[in-house]
Protein backbone atom coordinates (compact mmCIF):
# COMPACT_ATOMS: atom_id res chain seq x y z
CA UNK A 1 0.00 0.00 0.00
CA UNK A 2 1.10 3.44 -0.61
CA UNK A 3 1.30 4.29 3.27
CA UNK A 4 4.22 1.48 3.74
CA UNK A 5 7.08 3.65 2.85
CA UNK A 6 6.17 6.27 5.36
CA UNK A 7 5.44 3.84 7.66
CA UNK A 8 8.75 2.78 7.21
CA UNK A 9 10.16 6.04 8.42
CA UNK A 10 8.46 6.33 10.78
CA UNK A 11 9.59 3.38 12.60
CA UNK A 12 12.84 4.37 12.37
CA UNK A 13 11.59 7.33 13.49
CA UNK A 14 10.86 5.87 16.24
CA UNK A 15 13.15 3.41 16.94
CA UNK A 16 16.27 6.09 16.28
CA UNK A 17 15.11 9.41 17.99
CA UNK A 18 12.51 8.13 20.70
CA UNK A 19 14.46 4.85 21.43
CA UNK A 20 11.47 3.23 22.26
CA UNK A 21 11.37 -1.00 22.99
CA UNK A 22 10.44 -2.82 19.96
CA UNK A 23 7.02 -3.66 21.56
CA UNK A 24 6.12 -0.10 22.13
CA UNK A 25 6.98 0.30 18.08
CA UNK A 26 5.02 -2.47 17.35
CA UNK A 27 2.06 -0.90 19.35
CA UNK A 28 2.56 2.01 17.35
CA UNK A 29 2.34 0.50 13.93
CA UNK A 30 -0.56 -1.51 15.11
CA UNK A 31 -2.51 1.62 15.75
CA UNK A 32 -2.01 2.92 12.15
CA UNK A 33 -2.64 -0.06 10.62
CA UNK A 34 -5.84 0.12 12.03
CA UNK A 35 -5.82 3.52 10.34
CA UNK A 36 -5.12 2.25 6.62
CA UNK A 37 -7.25 -1.09 7.04
CA UNK A 38 -10.29 1.56 7.80
CA UNK A 39 -9.02 3.54 4.38
CA UNK A 40 -9.07 0.34 2.28
CA UNK A 41 -12.40 -0.65 3.43
CA UNK A 42 -14.03 2.67 2.79
CA UNK A 43 -12.08 2.95 -0.95
CA UNK A 44 -9.81 6.06 0.25
CA UNK A 45 -6.49 6.25 -1.47
CA UNK A 46 -4.93 9.05 -0.19
CA UNK A 47 -1.62 9.61 0.87
CA UNK A 48 -0.91 10.45 4.65
CA UNK A 49 -0.17 14.31 3.39
CA UNK A 50 -3.91 14.47 2.44
CA UNK A 51 -6.48 12.75 5.39
CA UNK A 52 -8.34 15.15 6.84
CA UNK A 53 -10.15 15.96 10.32
CA UNK A 54 -13.24 14.75 9.11
CA UNK A 55 -11.76 11.30 7.82
CA UNK A 56 -9.88 10.86 11.39
CA UNK A 57 -13.60 11.34 12.83
CA UNK A 58 -15.10 9.01 10.25
CA UNK A 59 -12.12 6.62 11.38
CA UNK A 60 -13.35 6.71 15.09
CA UNK A 61 -17.07 6.23 14.17
CA UNK A 62 -15.76 3.20 12.25
CA UNK A 63 -14.00 2.04 15.62
CA UNK A 64 -17.01 2.58 17.64
CA UNK A 65 -19.30 0.60 14.95
CA UNK A 66 -16.19 -2.42 15.13
CA UNK A 67 -17.30 -2.09 18.67
CA UNK A 68 -13.95 -1.02 19.82
CA UNK A 69 -13.57 0.13 23.56
CA UNK A 70 -12.90 3.61 24.53
CA UNK A 71 -9.56 2.68 26.28
CA UNK A 72 -8.76 0.40 22.93
CA UNK A 73 -9.80 4.14 20.62
CA UNK A 74 -7.53 6.27 22.62
CA UNK A 75 -4.82 3.60 22.20
CA UNK A 76 -5.17 3.98 18.74
CA UNK A 77 -5.80 7.78 18.40
CA UNK A 78 -2.02 8.26 20.60
CA UNK A 79 -0.63 6.38 17.76
CA UNK A 80 -2.22 8.33 14.77
CA UNK A 81 -0.98 11.21 16.27
CA UNK A 82 2.66 10.39 17.42
CA UNK A 83 2.77 9.37 13.27
CA UNK A 84 1.51 12.98 12.36
CA UNK A 85 3.86 14.74 14.88
CA UNK A 86 6.61 12.65 12.97
CA UNK A 87 5.67 13.70 9.84
CA UNK A 88 5.34 17.54 11.03
CA UNK A 89 8.84 17.34 12.40
CA UNK A 90 9.56 15.87 9.04
CA UNK A 91 8.35 18.60 7.32
CA UNK A 92 5.92 16.41 5.11
CA UNK A 93 3.26 18.18 6.11
CA UNK A 94 2.25 21.79 6.55
CA UNK A 95 -0.52 20.91 9.41
CA UNK A 96 -1.42 18.23 11.90
CA UNK A 97 -5.35 17.07 11.25
CA UNK A 98 -5.11 15.11 14.72
CA UNK A 99 -4.76 18.65 16.36
CA UNK A 100 -8.60 19.04 16.77
CA UNK A 101 -9.58 15.28 16.63
CA UNK A 102 -11.47 14.80 20.17
CA UNK A 103 -10.66 11.41 22.02
CA UNK A 104 -13.09 9.57 23.37
CA UNK A 105 -14.16 10.53 26.60
CA UNK A 106 -12.95 7.60 29.50
CA UNK A 107 -15.32 6.49 32.35
CA UNK A 108 -13.08 6.62 35.61
CA UNK A 109 -12.98 3.24 36.93
CA UNK A 110 -12.90 3.44 40.66
CA UNK A 111 -9.46 1.38 42.14
CA UNK A 112 -10.02 -1.06 44.92
CA UNK A 113 -8.96 0.30 48.49
CA UNK A 114 -8.26 -1.69 51.17
CA UNK A 115 -9.31 -0.60 54.79
CA UNK A 116 -6.96 0.48 57.58
CA UNK A 117 -8.09 -2.79 58.78
CA UNK A 118 -7.41 -4.70 55.39
CA UNK A 119 -3.55 -3.09 56.02
CA UNK A 120 -3.30 -4.38 59.64
CA UNK A 121 -4.76 -7.92 58.74
CA UNK A 122 -2.10 -7.45 55.78
CA UNK A 123 1.27 -6.92 57.48
CA UNK A 124 -0.34 -9.39 60.47
CA UNK A 125 -0.30 -12.31 57.58
CA UNK A 126 3.97 -11.99 57.28
CA UNK A 127 5.95 -14.80 59.05
CA UNK A 128 8.92 -12.85 60.84
CA UNK A 129 10.58 -15.83 61.64
CA UNK A 130 11.89 -16.11 58.09
CA UNK A 131 14.65 -13.40 57.22
CA UNK A 132 12.52 -12.06 54.73
CA UNK A 133 9.73 -11.24 56.92
CA UNK A 134 11.24 -7.83 58.23
CA UNK A 135 11.87 -6.64 54.79
CA UNK A 136 8.11 -7.63 53.65
CA UNK A 137 7.23 -6.12 56.75
CA UNK A 138 9.19 -2.76 55.78
CA UNK A 139 8.30 -2.70 51.99
CA UNK A 140 4.22 -3.13 53.07
CA UNK A 141 5.08 0.13 55.90
CA UNK A 142 6.35 2.25 53.55
CA UNK A 143 4.55 1.54 50.54
CA UNK A 144 1.49 2.67 52.73
CA UNK A 145 3.06 5.25 54.76
CA UNK A 146 4.23 7.45 51.69
CA UNK A 147 1.95 6.37 48.77
CA UNK A 148 4.87 5.32 46.68
CA UNK A 149 4.66 3.98 43.34
CA UNK A 150 6.07 -0.06 42.74
CA UNK A 151 9.01 1.81 40.64
CA UNK A 152 9.51 4.47 43.82
CA UNK A 153 9.98 1.67 46.03
CA UNK A 154 12.81 -0.81 44.26
CA UNK A 155 14.39 2.47 43.56
CA UNK A 156 14.53 3.78 47.09
CA UNK A 157 18.12 4.47 48.30
CA UNK A 158 19.64 4.29 51.50
CA UNK A 159 21.38 7.47 50.91
CA UNK A 160 18.12 9.34 50.27
CA UNK A 161 15.83 8.30 53.31
CA UNK A 162 16.52 10.78 56.30
CA UNK A 163 15.96 9.49 59.19
CA UNK A 164 16.11 12.58 61.25
CA UNK A 165 13.65 14.46 59.27
CA UNK A 166 11.32 11.92 58.61
CA UNK A 167 11.58 12.16 54.86
CA UNK A 168 12.56 10.32 51.91
CA UNK A 169 13.66 11.34 48.74
CA UNK A 170 11.52 9.53 45.32
CA UNK A 171 12.29 10.01 41.65
CA UNK A 172 9.27 10.07 39.88
CA UNK A 173 7.65 9.96 36.37
CA UNK A 174 9.89 11.95 34.35
CA UNK A 175 12.52 11.48 36.32
CA UNK A 176 11.24 14.24 38.92
CA UNK A 177 12.53 14.15 42.50
CA UNK A 178 9.95 14.90 45.46
CA UNK A 179 10.51 14.29 49.34
CA UNK A 180 7.86 12.68 50.60
CA UNK A 181 6.78 12.40 54.50
CA UNK A 182 7.42 9.13 56.20
CA UNK A 183 5.86 7.99 59.70
CA UNK A 184 7.92 6.75 62.39
CA UNK A 185 6.44 3.55 62.57
CA UNK A 186 7.94 2.83 58.90
CA UNK A 187 11.14 4.16 59.28
CA UNK A 188 11.58 1.87 62.62
CA UNK A 189 10.94 -1.06 60.78
CA UNK A 190 13.05 -0.27 57.91
CA UNK A 191 15.80 0.00 60.49
CA UNK A 192 15.12 -3.56 62.31
CA UNK A 193 15.37 -5.01 58.32
CA UNK A 194 18.71 -2.89 57.41
CA UNK A 195 20.34 -3.88 61.13
CA UNK A 196 19.16 -7.15 61.58
CA UNK A 197 18.80 -8.52 58.04
CA UNK A 198 20.35 -6.67 55.34
CA UNK A 199 23.46 -5.49 57.52
CA UNK A 200 24.28 -9.25 56.94
CA UNK A 201 23.86 -10.38 53.16
CA UNK A 202 26.41 -10.09 50.95
CA UNK A 203 25.31 -7.24 48.58
CA UNK A 204 25.93 -7.17 44.86
CA UNK A 205 28.64 -4.33 43.19
CA UNK A 206 26.25 -1.13 42.24
CA UNK A 207 23.71 -2.24 44.63
CA UNK A 208 24.87 -1.37 48.29
CA UNK A 209 22.68 1.62 48.07
CA UNK A 210 19.66 0.11 47.50
CA UNK A 211 17.31 -0.54 50.67
CA UNK A 212 15.09 -3.76 49.83
CA UNK A 213 17.71 -6.47 48.22
CA UNK A 214 16.65 -10.03 47.72
CA UNK A 215 18.39 -13.36 48.55
CA UNK A 216 21.37 -12.77 46.05
CA UNK A 217 22.05 -9.23 47.06
CA UNK A 218 20.30 -7.52 44.32
CA UNK A 219 17.53 -4.51 44.55
CA UNK A 220 14.08 -6.27 43.93
CA UNK A 221 12.58 -6.29 40.78
CA UNK A 222 8.85 -5.18 40.45
CA UNK A 223 7.07 -8.39 40.24
CA UNK A 224 8.69 -9.39 43.30
CA UNK A 225 6.44 -6.82 44.75
CA UNK A 226 3.67 -7.63 43.18
CA UNK A 227 3.94 -11.56 44.35
CA UNK A 228 4.64 -11.06 47.76
CA UNK A 229 1.59 -8.89 48.16
CA UNK A 230 -0.30 -11.30 46.04
CA UNK A 231 1.09 -13.85 48.55
CA UNK A 232 0.11 -12.19 51.57
CA UNK A 233 -3.33 -11.54 50.93
CA UNK A 234 -4.03 -15.09 50.21
CA UNK A 235 -2.82 -15.50 53.60
CA UNK A 236 -4.26 -12.57 55.30
CA UNK A 237 -7.68 -13.65 53.28
CA UNK A 238 -8.59 -10.71 51.87
CA UNK A 239 -10.35 -11.25 48.54
CA UNK A 240 -9.74 -8.09 46.50
CA UNK A 241 -7.83 -7.09 43.39
CA UNK A 242 -4.35 -6.75 45.24
CA UNK A 243 -1.40 -5.05 43.48
CA UNK A 244 1.20 -1.99 44.42
CA UNK A 245 -0.68 0.64 43.43
CA UNK A 246 -3.62 -0.78 45.95
CA UNK A 247 -1.41 0.56 48.52
CA UNK A 248 -1.00 3.90 46.70
CA UNK A 249 -4.94 3.95 46.26
CA UNK A 250 -5.37 3.48 49.93
CA UNK A 251 -2.85 5.48 50.87
CA UNK A 252 -4.67 9.08 49.29
CA UNK A 253 -8.07 7.76 50.28
CA UNK A 254 -7.17 7.40 53.85
CA UNK A 255 -5.98 10.82 53.88
CA UNK A 256 -8.49 12.39 51.88
CA UNK A 257 -11.27 10.84 54.36
CA UNK A 258 -9.11 11.47 57.02
CA UNK A 259 -9.39 16.06 56.03
CA UNK A 260 -5.95 15.73 54.24
CA UNK A 261 -5.48 19.04 51.44
CA UNK A 262 -6.14 17.76 47.90
CA UNK A 263 -3.36 19.96 46.93
CA UNK A 264 -1.05 18.09 50.26
CA UNK A 265 -2.05 14.82 48.24
CA UNK A 266 -0.95 15.67 44.92
CA UNK A 267 2.13 16.70 45.82
CA UNK A 268 3.06 13.30 47.87
CA UNK A 269 1.47 11.56 44.79
CA UNK A 270 3.67 12.91 42.74
CA UNK A 271 0.61 13.68 40.27
CA UNK A 272 1.40 16.99 37.30
CA UNK A 273 -2.38 17.42 37.00
CA UNK A 274 -5.04 17.87 40.09
CA UNK A 275 -7.21 16.35 37.75
CA UNK A 276 -5.46 13.21 38.14
CA UNK A 277 -5.64 12.99 42.03
CA UNK A 278 -9.29 13.54 41.69
CA UNK A 279 -10.02 9.95 41.31
CA UNK A 280 -8.55 9.01 44.78
CA UNK A 281 -11.29 10.80 45.96
CA UNK A 282 -13.80 8.62 46.13
CA UNK A 283 -15.27 8.90 49.46
CA UNK A 284 -17.44 6.69 50.75
CA UNK A 285 -21.16 7.49 50.90
CA UNK A 286 -21.20 7.85 55.17
CA UNK A 287 -18.09 10.20 54.81
CA UNK A 288 -19.60 12.54 52.64
CA UNK A 289 -22.81 12.49 54.83
CA UNK A 290 -20.57 13.06 58.14
CA UNK A 291 -19.68 16.08 56.23
CA UNK A 292 -22.60 17.68 55.08
CA UNK A 293 -23.93 16.76 58.68
CA UNK A 294 -21.18 18.52 60.24
CA UNK A 295 -20.61 21.58 58.07
CA UNK A 296 -23.69 22.81 56.29
CA UNK A 297 -24.81 25.07 57.67
CA UNK A 298 -28.47 25.07 56.96
CA UNK A 299 -29.29 21.73 55.84
CA UNK A 300 -27.17 19.57 57.68
CA UNK A 301 -28.87 19.45 60.42
CA UNK A 302 -32.27 18.14 58.58
CA UNK A 303 -30.12 15.60 56.64
CA UNK A 304 -31.69 12.07 56.53
CA UNK A 305 -34.73 13.07 58.14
Amino acid sequence: MIWESFKRGFQAYLRLEKSLSANSIEAYLHDLDKFTKFLEETGSNKMPPGITLEELQEFLKWLNKSQVNARSQMRNISGIRAFYKYLLLENMIDSDPTELLESPRLGRKLPDVLSVNDIERLIAAIDLSKPEGERNKAIIESMYSCGLRVSELTDLKISNIYFNDGFVRVTGKGDKERLIPIGKRALDQIRVYMHEIRSHASIKKGHEDFVFLNRRGSKLSRVMIFTILKDLAAIAGIHKKLSPHTLRHSFATHLVEGGADLRAVQEMLGHESITTTEIYTHLSREYLRDAILSHHPIYGKDWGK
